[in-house]
């Protein structure tokens, strides 16, 4: 288990256009001094610099934009440089997957949010806050730093379009639902789900078939495919019929 899985990180309510904004210029070639400078006038009428704690609400969504596509830990670097490529690649209908992924990735508990709302949305057609702040809180320990997290990671999901707001407070539905039939695409996610996960190896049908994968809609990828597509990742045979995925040594 790593620091990542389990700390919360993700502490603003961060829109998908801003990723979009950061990624571009890091693609750009923009270093970190240039790239916080404009997220700084950017943010500058969106985010206020005050308030009682040490660092702004604005400084704190930099932190999380910078860290997603500049500064991400050094076992991401490889999976962080291929979310570059394919964003540069890919039509921008792709491009919510990609920056769920590797928001995933670095911030597992985006994930895990997600993980609890796509299994209520598939048990009962909604998503209680309510119900969702009670599990987190079980996993991540009652404080008040987690379920302001909580929720500000679920209002992200309403500002991304993959959920909705409902006519009854606090109750959410499913929002877009994206096909993702690009084996690249599906591999790529795959790999961004297994970093966010706690463990070194997951069997592919968890992962293909994550409740954290709510907005996608994944076509069936096979073993075979994997090894031809991933230079990161293998997939081994356990039991009869269960393979399992798990990131190559290096």
């Amino acid at each position: 288990m790593t620091p990542r899985t389990t700390q919360v990180g993700f502490s603003q309510r961060v829109p998908l256009d801003w990723f979009e904004r950061t990624a571009n210029l890091v693609l750009a070639g923009n270093d970190r001094k240039t790239i916080e400078s404009v997220l700084q006038y950017f943010l500058e009428d969106k985010r206020s610099v005050g308030g009682r704690s040490t660092r702004g609400n604005r400084e704190k969504t930099i932190t999380i934009l910078l860290r997603t596509w500049l500064s991400v830990p050094d076992e991401l670097l490889e999976l962080r440089d291929e979310g570059l490529e394919l964003l540069r690649s890919y039509p921008p209908s792709d491009h919510l997957l990609i920056h769920w992924g590797m928001v995933g990735a670095v911030y597992p508990f985006w994930m895990m949010v997600a993980t609890h709302v796509g299994r209520l949305l598939r048990l009962q057609g909604s998503a209680a806050a309510s119900q969702i702040q009670r599990r987190i809180r079980e996993q991540y320990g009652e404080r008040a730093t987690v379920s302001v997290a909580t929720r500000r990671v679920l209002r992200s999901f309403v500002d991304w379009g993959v959920l909705r707001d409902t006519e009854s407070d606090g109750i959410y539905s499913a929002g877009i639902i994206t096909p993702v039939q690009d084996l690249r695409l599906t591999v790529w996610l795959t790999e961004a789900l297994l970093r966010a996960s706690a463990n070194d190896s997951v069997p592919l049908w968890d992962l293909v078939n994550s409740p954290s994968l709510f907005p996608f809609r994944i076509e069936t990828v096979s073993a075979g495919s994997i090894r031809t597509v991933s230079q990161r990742l293998d997939v081994l045979r356990q039991g009869l019929d269960e393979d399992v995925v798990m990131l190559k040594c290096r």
